[in-house]
């Protein structure tokens, strides 16, 4: 499995893309590739510091010929492969993740509660030092990565 991840980041990174994450499923031998655009810096001091674009059709068909290619090279045996965007509640998995979106609100799950407690919702202020700062409703709370199962962005809808 290790091997498997160490392939598919390879050759998404290598294509400009950033993996978010990707998931197997032995009975059906499906491979699912999450991928995203990484952030472009902007010039302009006035905007914000960096952009994403939405990733496309044609962004997930090019990254699949690629994969394909290269598993096919690799030996690496699936049934089928899909690869497509994270979606708006994108999972956050590494430390630079939490800090690409600090001031967007998510939602996660700890390991070992606090307290009573497993499920946190907040907006994201910061990370340092293995550590996620999270403003929870009017506190300041901080949680260590390492305890956070999961988290995903909560998506924000204009009207």
């Amino acid at each position: 499995m290790a091997n498997l991840q160490a392939v598919i980041e390879q050759t998404v990174t290598g294509l400009g893309y950033e993996l978010v994450d990707f998931e197997t499923s032995p009975r059906a031998r499906l491979l699912r590739v999450f991928i995203d655009r990484l952030p472009v810096p902007v010039a302009d001091e006035v905007l914000a510091t960096e952009t994403v674009s939405a990733v496309t059709v044609e962004d997930c068909a090019t990254v699949s010929h690629q994969l394909t290619r290269v598993f096919t090279v690799e030996n690496i045996d699936y049934d089928r492969l899909e690869v497509s965007s994270p979606g708006m509640d994108r999972p956050l998995k590494k430390p630079t993740d939490y800090q690409r979106f600090v001031g967007h609100e998510l939602q996660m799950k700890l390991r070992i509660p606090e307290g009573t407690q497993r499920n946190f919702s907040g907006v994201i202020l910061g990370v340092a030092e293995d550590t996620l700062r999270l403003k929870v409703g009017e506190d300041e709370r901080e949680f260590a990565l390492e305890n956070i199962e999961k988290a995903r962005l909560v998506p924000k809808f204009s009207k």
